[in-house]
């Protein structure tokens, strides 16, 4: 039977012919289009570490595997040689309206059983079902007892995951007769044209050979990613549209044969446009310090020896946090990058705020460290819509007024980048964001696996590597599993070492396979480690003598009227006519009124604000303004007082002279008091003031009672230690009975969430590499009950994205700004321009309001958390009424009051 190029496999965006029928581009064509994609992205974009995970696993020398990778790539789409896709109700019409495919209906062969048009297969797992059979038919290993230990079902099974779900093991009894379970494969014609597509596409990429190996974990990985990233590239609509087939074009084998060239030729100008080639790590210079006991001493000593002698692997530093450890893991991560081949680096923080206030010092390191052209995107919730687009207003607010241009915004992507888009931005060579980013690879959200394809080919730097709580933590660790088993290099950036560093360490030595003894972080601070990922042996090197930026720290708590304190701290700061301080508020609102009071109160001092609840643009333009007055190198002017929220403490780069916080858990009174300047800087706790919502009530507690009405502490070397004392079951000793019965009421209370919340991260998280047993459906089981709400959860506290408008103009410094866009077709509003209007609120805050969005702003999934609200000027501000809260923006932000 002759090739039927009549079946279709792309037809949406293409057009109409000049009778007004849909164009349609042949499924043989998109499947030789994905394969002659996947061979370039298998030459050129793979780093030899991906392709020798694949060659090694398989068993196929590298040339005949590459030609394999082809193939496979190539049958994706089979399953759309089936009744319910062909004939499906939205599928390509003639002028008339009716179905292309409707004329195959009336032909020998094409019949097919009743319900057969409305079987529920997809396409995706069609292609699995039916390619395991025929995979064994021609030899390749297989298994009627466990068909998902052997190959032919793996690489079944690896091809049906393309839309970013694998599907569960097909058993012998379905694979063999798969049309028995699902009519719409149909049978016939149906499954003729099949074969007949499976054995061209084998002919045309040259694919004879049989592999004999079996799909590892990290194969699946390579293999998946290929396959999904040449399925994407093929199917660009604008470029399908220059290939489009004439009509009456045969198929014939002459055809075929032809149009391989033309698809390969098309195949390296699709790659070069997606901004992903030629990216790689220079040979790490030398470490010139000045102090050769420093922490950057230490590792730049060492660290090269141990990469050069085991290869790369984990590396983790544990210090204080300040701008000297942050360069200690870049220049860990050029070394480990240089040593892997790998061609970027994704830089993770535990929220988008200090991803913002990151984004200029990874760049300053890339330009060091990547050679070749390097595109970088932001990646954190408020930049989800479109990286690249915010990554260009990122660039563009800090170039704002007199703020410096650098980094400037050639280095970002143009907005309509192949790159701007959630699911491909992990892809780009250089990525700052949070570390939500990692765990959803590891938990069942779809395209997963995308995620790891795109870490595998990466270093990975984690700063704050245990800042995310007991969800968090159990992710992490699965996260290290899978890094170790790809063998991605991973720099861990932490606080302090404890328990939860040596679990990260433990986990990335497992994934690893190390069967050694279990790895230990020092105690003492600053220090390092490292684990190569080849043998999972841990090294723990030569340690620093010198601390990092040793100071002494002196806390003292107050306990009167949390204003009145702050005023009386900050009044010196007026009377001497110089110093900068930061104050640390619990929420927006409360940031808010402290900035507008000491602007009223203290007419000497230099007041700003910035906080979390304000557009995305206004928070990046405020935060590059903070460099130009709070950096350390900047010169010191008159008095400055920087009021803000807990978002600040994560934010590099920052130095004052005065730290004024409410209580907190010690962990993140530390990393607020590390912005203090000099060497004795100088921590002021407002015992009387709110605590952050999200914050532990217990930890607070027992913070308080470490402190007691002040302290000094050395910094770094008495962290450890007051860290210890804080977790200590001693502590409730200290206080009377009725305190101590209330504290051990508060801890229980905290035990039980951190085990609720490990219990759950657990029971969601995939299986790590080596429990899979060969069925990679388990990376996308569904549980029930699992919804997004509990995904989000996992991650964090869930976010809503609020949008402000005036007769549908964009609000920006209380006066409309720019007028919303949308579509001439569908009146949709564009993404893209709303990035910088963009106002994160936590859902909490919010619950019940439905927005004003229309049903077509509703309808699209990229806008599905951005809350759209109509306000109306009162009073100097714009405001919103209704469904029980009181919405006010102005030029200092947003804030939300719950009506009675």
């Amino acid at each position: 039977m002759s090739l039927d190029s009549r079946l279709w496999g792309k037809a949406a965006g293409l057009g109409k012919d000049a009778g007004g029928a849909h164009r349609t581009h042949p499924l043989i064509c998109h499947l030789l289009d994905t394969a002659a994609v996947a061979e370039v992205v298998w030459d050129e974009l793979l780093t030899s570490h991906q392709r020798s995970m694949v060659v090694g696993a398989l068993q196929v020398p590298e040339e005949e595997m590459r030609a394999l990778a082809a193939f496979w790539a190539g049958l994706h789409d089979i399953g759309k040689i089936s009744v319910p896709f062909q004939l499906h109700w939205a599928g390509p019409k003639n002028a008339e309206g009716e179905l292309l495919a409707q004329e195959l209906c009336g032909e020998r062969g094409y019949g097919f059983a009743a319900g057969a048009v409305q079987d529920r297969q997809s396409h995706e797992a069609a292609a699995h079902w039916w390619l395991v059979g025929v995979f064994e038919e021609i030899g390749y290993p297989s298994s009627r007892r466990r068909p998902q230990s052997q190959l032919s079902h793996a690489v079944a099974q690896m091809l049906g995951g393309h839309g970013g779900r694998y599907h569960p093991v097909v058993r012998g009894k379905d694979y063999r007769c798969p049309a028995v379970r699902h009519p719409g494969l149909g049978t016939g014609g149906w499954e003729e044209q099949r074969r007949v597509h499976f054995d061209e596409v084998r002919r045309v990429t040259g694919a004879a050979s049989v592999p004999r190996g079996r799909m590892t974990p990290g194969a699946a990985v390579v293999l998946t990613g290929l396959v999904v990233l040449s399925d994407w590239l093929a199917s660009i609509e604008v470029e399908i549209q220059a290939r489009l087939r004439q009509e009456g074009w045969a198929g014939a084998p002459e055809d075929l044969d032809a149009y391989w060239q033309i698809a390969r030729e098309a195949a390296l100008r699709l790659v070069q446009k997606t901004d992903l080639l030629g990216t790689g790590f220079t040979r790490p210079d030398p470490v010139q310090c000045a102090d050769e006991t420093s922490l950057l001493a230490s590792m730049g000593g060492q660290l090269s020896d141990l990469v050069t002698e085991h290869g790369p692997g984990l590396v983790v530093v544990t210090s204080s946090p300040s701008e000297e450890r942050t360069e200690a893991a870049l220049r860990a991560a050029a070394a480990l990058g240089h040593a892997a081949g790998a061609r970027g680096l994704f830089y993770a923080l535990p929220t988008g705020s200090s991803a913002d206030s990151h984004m200029a010092q990874v760049h300053a390191f890339a330009e060091r460290a990547l050679t070749g052209p390097w595109r970088s995107l932001l990646l954190h919730s408020s930049s989800r819509l479109k990286p690249a687009e915010a990554a260009r207003q990122w660039a563009q607010a800090r170039a704002a007024g007199d703020v410096s241009a650098e980094p400037g915004e050639e280095w970002a992507p143009a907005a309509n980048s192949w790159l701007n888009s959630h699911h491909r931005a992990l892809l780009a060579a250089l990525g700052t964001g949070t570390v939500d980013e990692l765990l959803q690879a590891v938990m069942p959200v779809k395209f997963n696996v995308m995620r790891l394809f795109a870490f595998s080919g990466k270093v990975v730097v984690v700063d704050e590597a245990h800042a995310r709580g007991a969800w968090g933590q159990k992710l992490m660790l699965r996260f290290l599993e899978w890094a170790a088993a790809l063998r991605i290099p991973v720099v861990l950036a932490a606080l302090s070492a404890d328990k939860s560093v040596d679990a990260m360490l433990a986990a990335y030595q497992r994934g690893a396979g190390g069967g050694g003894e279990p790895m230990v972080q020092p105690r003492r601070l600053p220090a390092w480690s490292f684990v190569d990922a080849h043998s999972g042996r841990g090294h723990v090197p030569r340690q620093p003598a010198g601390a990092v930026r040793a100071s002494t720290l002196s806390v003292r708590v107050r306990d009167g009227a949390p204003y009145d304190e702050i005023q009386a701290a900050l009044v010196p700061l007026v009377e001497a006519g110089s110093g900068r301080a930061v104050v640390y508020r619990p929420t927006p609102a409360d940031a808010i009124a402290t900035f507008c009071q000491l602007s009223q109160d203290l007419p000497g001092l230099d007041v700003s604000l910035v906080h979390e609840q304000m557009h995305n643009k206004d928070r990046w333009r405020r935060l590059a303004a903070c460099r130009d007055t709070f950096s350390p190198g900047v010169g010191i002017g008159g008095p400055s007082v920087l009021v803000t929220t807990p978002m600040l403490e994560h934010v590099r780069g920052l130095r004052f002279d005065l730290v004024i916080s409410g209580p907190a858990p010690l962990a993140g009174l530390l990393a607020r008091a590390a912005q203090g300047a000099g060497d004795r800087p100088r921590l002021v706790v407002l015992k009387a003031d709110s605590t952050f919502e999200l914050d532990d009530v217990a930890l607070v507690r027992r913070t308080g009672m470490v402190l007691g009405a002040g302290r000094t502490i050395s910094m770094p070397q008495d962290v450890p230690l007051l860290l210890d004392e804080v977790y200590a079951d001693e502590l409730v000793d200290r206080v009377g009975e009725a305190a101590a019965r209330e504290l051990q009421q508060l801890d229980n209370r905290r035990t039980v969430r951190e085990r609720r919340a490990t219990g759950t991260a657990g029971w969601l998280q995939v299986p790590g590499p080596r429990e899979l047993d060969g069925d990679l459906g388990l990376l996308s089981r569904d549980h029930p009950g699992m919804e997004p709400e509990l995904l989000s959860c996992v991650l964090g506290e869930e976010m809503v994205h609020v949008v402000c408008l005036h007769q549908g103009f964009l609000l920006e410094d209380g006066i409309p700004k720019e007028k919303l866009a949308l579509d001439s077709k569908k009146r949709r509003p564009k993404p893209g321009q709303l990035v910088p209007y963009l106002i994160p609120v936590p859902q909490r805050l919010v619950e019940g309001v439905a927005g004003d969005a229309s049903n077509v702003w509703r309808g699209m999934a990229a806008l599905k958390n951005v809350l759209r609200l109509n306000m109306v000027p009162e009073d100097g501000t714009w405001v919103r009424t209704g469904e029980g809260h009181r919405f006010r923006l102005s030029e200092l932000g947003l804030a939300v009051d719950q009506l009675p």
